[in-house]
């Protein structure tokens, strides 16, 4: 059956391939472009036709989505005719002009940049924590937080529906993915050099000098060296010494769970890992809180699993984690010296929860929209 065959017509008019709702994917050459690909062929077909999208040097490849052959179209104002859902994995630039366009020509953007997080009138969602804010948009946009907030937000989302969370201290262990493919090659690029040159690290300074004697000094997306090292800075530098990842820990954390007040302090650091971030999190609550009673919440919230039994030698990490949905939690435990207080680990593959599956998730809530 052809396009053209199998699209009908809705209540207002509106074109739509067997009935459901059509989707454009913008970015979708991109890194998390390519897992939203993959995500949309595994979960429940609630599309109709879907449309990829990227700049016109990527135009005209051929992308295999839900069993079917894709011909990559340029990022142009029609493009959105008969949209009802536009996904953005693009840059903030790229999002802060062609979101209100997609609004415009009828879509309801979902944006994964940072373009909008902050933006009172744009909500903040993680469809397990505040999904019913998918409908509060008055700009047309939701927006969809940063890989490393999503890390921890399902897990920090039980937990403070039923004991209110009022304080919380955050150190981030984050892939080299987050940079985007220039971190994942640059990680690579440099493990090259180290693994031809073994003995490295045998006096201070090994791995620094071998990485720009080969690489020089050429462009990379972290400031320091990131294989057999670690790097306290991820993202950009803000004042008062803080990163743009840090602040956006903090900030983000109180839009989602609605708490203006959040007390947050975040250390964000880069490992070298290529793909899924890991969260050293220590949580204070108004109400008393036991390892068992937050065990059992975090067992039944739909979107975490629970690795956590030390003795055994269970716990979560990052190359356990990956390619994987589920936050995943565990090394609970009572804070010796702070009263109502928790300390987890949490990790996340930052290019599905972290960024393609809670976009999926939220073009999926307004689906149903369309469908009701």
């Amino acid at each position: 059956m052809s396009t053209q065959e199998s699209t009908v017509s809705d209540q207002n008019g509106t074109g739509r391939r067997n009935g459901k709702p059509t989707l454009a994917v913008v970015g979708a050459t991109g890194a998390v472009g390519s897992v939203m690909l993959g995500i949309l062929t595994e979960r429940e077909d609630v599309w109709g036709e879907i449309r990829l999208v990227a700049s016109a040097r990527s135009a005209g490849k051929v992308l295999r989505v839900r069993g079917e052959d894709v011909v990559v179209q340029a990022l142009t104002p029609e493009v959105f005719d008969g949209v009802d859902v536009a996904m953005f994995d693009v840059p903030d630039e790229v999002s802060a002009e062609w979101a209100p366009i997609a609004v415009e020509r009828g879509a309801v953007a979902v944006d994964n940049s940072g373009a909008f997080r902050m933006d009172p009138d744009v909500p903040l969602v993680v469809p397990e924590v505040n999904g019913e804010q998918a409908r509060n948009r008055p700009k047309g946009i939701i927006s969809n937080p940063n890989c490393t907030t999503l890390t921890m937000m399902d897990a920090l989302g039980a937990l403070h529906a039923r004991w209110r969370l009022t304080e919380l201290v955050v150190a981030s262990y984050q892939a080299a993915s987050g940079a985007g493919q220039p971190g994942v090659d640059r990680l690579y690029d440099e493990l090259e050099v180290v693994a031809g040159n073994r003995g490295l690290g045998q006096r201070a300074g090994d791995v620094a000098e071998a990485v720009a004697a080969k690489l020089g000094d050429g462009p990379s997306p972290f400031p320091a060296p990131l294989a057999l090292n670690v790097v306290p800075v991820a993202g950009s530098v803000k004042d008062g010494g803080w990163t743009s990842e840090e602040l956006k820990v903090r900030n983000e954390s109180r839009k989602i769970l609605g708490i203006p007040d959040l007390r947050v302090s975040a250390t964000c650091v880069r490992v070298p890992v290529q793909t899924t971030h890991s969260l050293a999190v220590h949580a204070t609550f108004a109400e008393e809180i036991t390892v068992e009673e937050a065990r059992a919440a975090l067992e039944a919230a739909p979107s975490v699993e629970v690795l956590d039994d030390l003795a055994a030698g269970v716990f979560p990490t990052p190359a356990g984690t990956v390619g994987g949905d589920p936050t995943v939690v565990g090394r609970l435990r009572q804070a010796l010296d702070f009263p109502n207080t928790l300390d987890l680990f949490v990790c996340g593959d930052n290019l599905r929860k972290g960024a393609a599956l809670n976009t999926a998730q939220i073009a999926e809530l307004l689906a149903a929209e369309f469908t009701a």
